[in-house]
């Protein structure tokens, strides 16, 4: 067998992330452009010379350095934190500049002046889990620099990340004794200000205490119907689950959780399910004085679980003095599953949906048609049915599209008719009126599940994707700016959104810059690499665009544009066309 020989190396990689960069480029495009230039030449520049490391790549929100060395990344990494916020004060703490950093040290493929492989890979997926102004090592790196470098290092506990086959451990770089973050410019919980002026909160997935692994989906079910009820609270800010679940089984600091999410409150409890018994446990944490707001344990009868969520929620509401409005304790009071064998299955096959997988799409309408079969009138159920068969249908899993796409809207109209207050059911209806081509009327369903909700994470994304093919790309871009305020770990698909946004806006050089971001996260998106070519053929940057296109066939051969013109429901064909326009410019036959 012949081949090239691949070049590697061990090498000391570091990825860093500009925080809520579209925000900044959104508010004043010319002056955060010049400020991370100055940044650049006074702070990171000298110290990467300083620390004998070198510049990768810069993507204009973020750059990926190698070092020889993981205590000269780090010490580097905290070189720059450390003056980040003095030479860039900004003039608010909404304003100012601030760093995610992340560092593994680890094999790399070596490509010219570039580098790439798993050791690239795990970097950016820890920078993408880091605090804003923090420093996040995997354990490679703190194995190297442990007792070298003048910090304390705390473990964050295992996560699992995409495209990573085994579950990475995390460590924070923190202060001394503070136990802060690292950073000196970083607000810590106690003195960073709400992202939103009401008031936070973040739900944490409830333990597990049964000694059941397969026990996991009903704590995780306490957990998010928590949060689906308070999420129904106008004047309450609360965090998605996507994101405040990525603290799961992980040995945090509330204060931590508290800053990464932007969050004054959170909640963290426990649930214990033994035979028809069960004990939940809560209690809600003032992330700024780490005390205890409220706590309490509910010690019942299984059949009992929906009285506890009630009393919980309430208890909640009450230590948090909010207001609620008379069709807010309506909403809150609403229609739940009655019989505790409907919510198991209702439970599992909600946890299925969220896996958004073909095969988690056939089990979650297993367990929603069980639970029908108990409970005909559960419109939650018919609703998370109907989105199995649009996002079949958008996946292109169906083997017979149509089908699947007319079935999914009929379930969504019959969820509607039987609860028109349930939030989820105007989801379903959205996303399958979308794909159905009425635009006009799926951006009415995301209106109006955002307002059953308004801390509704998913009905944003929809509603700014809905925005997108409306031909509203700067409603979308503030859609989607208040959606990752609710979901600050979002999905990397979002960054695809953004783009898509900015392109429509022809702001090409920013859209190309957050694909690049995505494809970060997500080396294997022939979707992005579609996209950015469009962006660098507008551009006229032809070699890098061509380069693009070529990884799309690589990822997938098949990938049409005719198919996407005919399926991607732009209200104004011109839209998809401006996309093509970019293909073209690059001398493709599209």
């Amino acid at each position: 067998m012949t081949g090239e020989h691949v070049q590697r190396r061990l090498a000391a990689i570091l990825a860093a992330d500009v925080v809520g960069y579209s925000r900044l480029m959104e508010a004043d495009e010319a002056g955060t452009l010049a400020r991370l230039k100055s940044l650049r030449g006074a702070v990171i520049d000298p110290a990467v010379a300083r620390h004998c490391g070198r510049m990768v790549k810069l993507m204009g929100d973020g750059a990926l350095l190698e070092f020889a060395s993981a205590v000269e990344a780090v010490t580097c990494a905290m070189e720059i934190q450390k003056l980040v916020p003095e030479h860039d004060p900004g003039s608010s703490p909404e304003n100012r500049i601030q760093f995610r950093i992340g560092i593994n040290v680890g094999d790399v493929i070596v490509d010219g002046d570039d580098i790439y492989g798993d050791g690239v890979n795990v970097a950016a997926r820890i920078e993408a889990l880091a605090q804003p102004g923090g420093i996040y090592i995997s354990r490679s790196a703190a194995d190297q620099v442990r007792d070298k470098i003048p910090v304390g290092i705390e473990s964050r506990g295992s996560q699992t990340v995409k495209n990573i086959a085994r579950p990475i451990e995390i460590f924070c770089l923190v202060n001394g004794d503070a136990r802060h973050p690292l950073a000196t410019g970083t607000m810590t919980a106690s003195s960073q200000p709400s992202r939103t002026e009401k008031t936070s909160i973040a739900v944490l997935a409830f333990n597990n205490m049964s000694g059941d692994a397969d026990q996991e989906y009903f704590s995780d079910g306490i957990s998010e119907d928590i949060i689906t009820d308070l999420a129904k609270l106008s004047d309450l800010h609360v965090i998605a689950r996507n994101s405040s679940f990525v603290y799961k089984k992980s040995p945090i600091s509330i204060r931590d959780v508290a800053a990464a999410l932007g969050v004054r409150y959170v909640l963290e409890g426990s649930v214990r399910k033994a035979g028809n018994r069960v004990r939940v446990t809560a209690q809600l944490i003032d992330a700024t004085t780490g005390g205890h707001a409220w706590a309490d344990r509910f010690d019942r009868d299984l059949t009992d679980i929906f009285a506890v969520q009630d009393e919980l929620t309430q208890q909640i509401v009450a230590a948090l003095k909010i207001r609620l409005t008379t069709s807010e304790i309506d909403r809150l009071s609403g229609r739940r599953i009655a019989d505790i064998t409907a919510y198991n299955y209702f439970l599992q096959g909600r946890d299925q949906v969220w896996l958004h997988t073909r095969a988690g799409n056939i089990n979650a309408r297993a367990f929603m048609a069980k639970v029908i079969d108990i409970d005909p009138d559960c419109a939650a159920a018919y609703a998370f049915t109907a989105f199995t068969h649009i996002n079949d249908y958008v996946n292109g899993w169906a083997a017979e599209p149509d089908v699947a796409l007319s079935t999914g809207l009929d379930l969504a109209r019959r969820a509607v008719a039987m609860d028109d207050e349930e939030p989820e059911a105007h989801f379903a209806m959205g996303v399958a009126l979308l794909w159905s081509r009425e635009i006009d009327k799926a951006l009415e369903a995301s209106a109006r599940c955002i307002a059953l909700s308004p801390s509704a994470a998913e009905a944003r994304v929809l509603k700014a994707h809905i925005q997108i093919f409306s031909g509203l790309p700067s409603e979308a871009v503030e859609t989607l700016e208040s959606y990752m305020q609710l979901d600050p770990f979002y999905p990397e698909i979002a960054l695809q959104f953004l783009a898509e946004a900015q392109l429509s806006l022809g702001r090409f050089d920013l859209a190309a810059q957050t694909l690049r971001k995505r494809l970060a996260r997500n080396p294997e998106s022939a979707t992005a690499y579609a996209l950015l070519a469009s962006c660098y053929g507008h551009l006229g940057q032809i070699e890098e665009g061509r380069s693009a296109w070529t990884q799309v066939l690589r990822i997938d051969p098949g990938y049409s544009i005719e198919h996407r013109r005919r399926v991607l429901p732009y209200k104004n064909p011109a839209d998809f066309e401006l996309r093509v326009e970019g293909l073209r410019r690059l001398g493709l036959a599209v």
